[in-house]
């Protein structure tokens, strides 16, 4: 893929992000979330997060299988895109389902374990973001890799957090978790030298 080629694919995924956004916003205009609108749309924010998530997991997949390093630069894009869903998951979680009672929502974080694991996952995230920009990135270093691996962990636990959030449809979220397996078994080494360490 060329320069150009990489240039299109980023206004592919901006768009893409727009287009959701504009379809979310015509299914809460027309009340088309169903009979508890909150929680389809906390669901459907979550769900776009992981979408964005697991799509910057696979990039480095594609790179390898098809030689194409130049889509590196997209990664970062999709990591970012990522983020914002997730913040606005979050953001609607607070909002509209704990009217902004900050202290039940960090009772909530301890006593679920899914609610827990979600937490640790935005805070993943929120670092990643921070460090993504050149300047911290040069700075950090070595460190900059070692922190930028806890993405997998990100993935893990949104997965997993999916998951044990849904009481029915366990269809489509058990294809996501085994999506996520698949691609956390594609960096098998990294999982095989943090067992080696300990």
């Amino acid at each position: 893929m060329s320069v150009s080629g990489v240039f299109y694919l980023k206004i592919a995924i901006h768009l893409s992000a727009l287009g959701t956004l504009l379809w979310l916003v015509y299914l809460v205009d027309q009340n088309l979330l169903g009979a508890d609108p909150v929680k389809e749309l906390t669901h459907f924010l979550g769900k776009t997060a992981l979408n964005f998530l697991l799509l910057t997991l696979l990039v480095t997949p594609v790179i390898k299988q098809f030689k194409q390093p130049l889509l590196i630069r997209v990664r970062r894009l999709l990591g970012l895109y990522s983020f914002v869903w997730v913040s606005l998951h979050l953001l609607v979680f607070i909002w509209l389902d704990l009217q902004w009672e900050l202290l039940l929502f960090f009772e909530e974080v301890v006593k679920r374990p899914y609610l827990s694991l979600g937490a640790i996952a935005w805070i993943i995230l929120l670092l990643l973001s921070i460090t993504s920009i050149n300047a911290i990135k040069k700075i950090m270093k070595k460190n900059w890799l070692t922190l930028h691996r806890f993405v997998y962990w990100a993935v893990l636990f949104s997965t997993i957090h999916y998951y044990w959030s849904v009481k029915s449809g366990l269809f489509e979220a058990t294809i996501y978790l085994g999506i996520c397996l698949f691609l956390l078994a594609q960096r098998k080494q990294y999982f095989l030298s943090l067992l080696k360490r300990r």
